[in-house]
């Protein structure tokens, strides 16, 4: 029985070739005839299809005949079990329940999902409560590396000696085209990037350059093969038309948790055997 949810399961591997796109029929248009007469149309194609993982829609969309073949093949011994009343049946009835309760319960919390509204001022009002999670820092960067002409005491020493110098009025961008390892900031003047909360990097940079204000420079800050200085160039905010969006689906995320959360505190579970519990 295993290998043959194996073998039914099992997909072809994927070539490198763009997916196929969907056949342009009309739903009603029947596509197959299975052998016991029953017609399956291109409507029937598509509501097996958008419940089918995203790996199984892959694999149909490639070799349509061996999701067709393999549909039949399930379709039939089915049949088989239905006839043979395998459903009623341990383990089968207990499996099938199990299903059953697994996917009514992820249709009620997708229900429960789709039912959130979120009124545009909620969206404003989370913005300004929570400016400080959408500031962005432009930076420049000057980079000492260490490994090959300097050993890492040595270019630590070299980037707080070019951290006091640009601190006490030195042209930082003159101190990067003397000094900077980093060649393609260095070719910018030292633009290195526009650093947001939101993006993937080291935490020791975040809370560095989120502290600073414009014009000022971080301490050296390590990374496997040199030291940063990053000085702010411009402090400024996303606008809220960039980041609504992900506003939007935090608050949707959030307030379908505290469904979850009443749900699950409202659900009364008492233990008749202590001893069921281990105790």
């Amino acid at each position: 029985m295993k290998y043959l949810a194996v073998a039914l399961l099992c997909l072809h591997a994927l070539s490198a070739q763009a997916l196929p796109p969907m056949p342009k029929l009309p739903d009603d248009t029947p596509i197959a005839e299975f052998d016991d007469g029953t017609k399956f149309t291109m409507g029937d194609f598509k509501k097996v299809y958008s419940v089918l993982s995203p790996a199984q829609q892959q694999m149909a969309m490639r070799d349509r005949m061996q999701f067709l073949q393999q549909w039949a093949f399930m379709r039939k011994l089915a049949h088989m079990a239905e006839e043979e009343k395998l459903a009623e049946k341990t383990p089968y009835k207990e499996a099938i329940e199990q299903y059953r309760l697994q996917i009514l319960s992820e249709a009620k919390i997708n229900d429960a999902i789709n039912q959130v509204v979120i009124a545009p001022d909620e969206i404003v009002k989370s913005y300004e409560n929570n400016k400080s999670k959408f500031s962005q820092v432009k930076v420049k960067a000057l980079y000492i590396a260490f490994g090959d002409s300097l050993n890492e005491s040595q270019a630590e020493a070299k980037a707080k000696k070019l951290l006091a110098d640009a601190r006490g009025g030195a042209d930082f961008v003159k101190l990067i085209h003397k000094n900077s390892d980093d060649e393609t900031s260095r070719a910018k003047d030292g633009d290195f990037d526009t650093l947001r909360q939101t993006d993937n990097i080291p935490d020791a940079f975040r809370t560095a350059v989120f502290a600073l204000k414009k014009g000022e420079i971080t301490e050296p800050l390590k990374q496997p093969n040199g030291f940063y200085l990053l000085r702010a160039e411009e402090v400024s905010y996303r606008p809220l038309s960039d980041v609504r969006d992900d506003i939007y689906n935090e608050l949707k995320n959030a307030k379908a948790r505290q469904w979850l959360d009443r749900m699950n505190l409202s659900t009364v579970v008492k233990v008749l055997n202590p001893a069921f519990l281990g105790k």
